[in-house]
């Protein structure tokens, strides 16, 4: 049984970490230097940084941010935001992280995992994937949840590793900031027909929010934001529950 991870997600504009509800109305949530030190101390099995706005403000994520973060912490890093090229890759591997997640520039074009994964290898290239229904199918968007495409999100996904993704980052825009639970139908779908790694994003507001999207969702990891940067769950708090509910944790 493999260990499932607990990932905290700084999700960062204008160098501050911040937080909203369905990718609206952000708030700041703290200074993401201090909040991943924090996090690696309290036992985060991974840390993803996401520049939230490089995108759409069409430029490259934050590199030295990205620097001062990894010089903070001793566990795997991804970080993602306006990448869309080997250069930029490479900048942020150089500043520390150890995987990059790349979303818009792959729907965009597909084949830049292809070259990615060739490059860097697929252990080093996370897929994220932003879902939200609309007439009861989940439609992939990009540039931050703000443009609709027309890829079917299951569909993309099993692409996306076919391309070499080594990963999957499925957030659920519906869920996002909720805290109402994870996309558990949805994440399990994937992870069922994908022979990769498959995150959950976007809904934790419980403990047994992330047992059951280890449980029924079948993912690998879940990602979380808000409860953990306003205390609201402490990561040692929930490693023993998910230990108690017999789910493969590292303590």
């Amino acid at each position: 049984m493999l260990t499932k991870r607990i990932i905290p997600c700084l999700d960062v504009k204008d160098g501050k970490t911040v937080k909203g509800v369905n990718f609206e109305n952000l708030r700041d949530a703290g200074d993401p230097v201090e909040l991943g030190r924090l996090y690696a101390e309290q036992g985060a099995d991974e840390l993803v940084f996401l520049d939230i706005t490089a995108t759409l403000e069409k430029r490259k994520a934050l590199v030295e941010l990205v620097r001062r973060v990894a010089r903070e912490i001793n566990i795997p890093f991804t970080v993602g935001g306006g990448i869309s090229s080997i250069e930029d890759v490479s900048a942020l591997l150089n500043a520390g992280a150890d995987k990059i997640s790349i979303n818009s520039a792959a729907v965009k074009d597909p084949s830049l995992i292809d070259r990615l994964a060739l490059e860097f290898g697929s252990q080093c290239v996370v897929v994220a994937i932003d879902t939200k229904l609309h007439d009861g199918e989940n439609w992939v968007h990009t540039h931050g949840g703000k443009i609709l495409t027309e890829l079917d999100t299951f569909k993309w996904a099993k692409e996306a590793e076919e391309r070499g993704a080594g990963e999957i980052m499925l957030t659920s825009m519906d869920h996002d900031g909720t805290k109402a639970g994870f996309a558990n139908e949805a994440t399990a779908r994937i992870s069922e027909n994908a022979s990769i790694p498959v995150i959950a994003s976007g809904g934790a507001g419980t403990m047994q929010h992330f047992a059951d999207v280890f449980n029924i969702g079948k993912a690998d990891a879940a990602l979380a934001a808000s409860i953990f940067h306003f205390k609201e769950i402490s990561l040692p708090e929930l490693k023993q529950f998910l230990k108690k509910e017999n789910i493969t944790i590292r303590i």
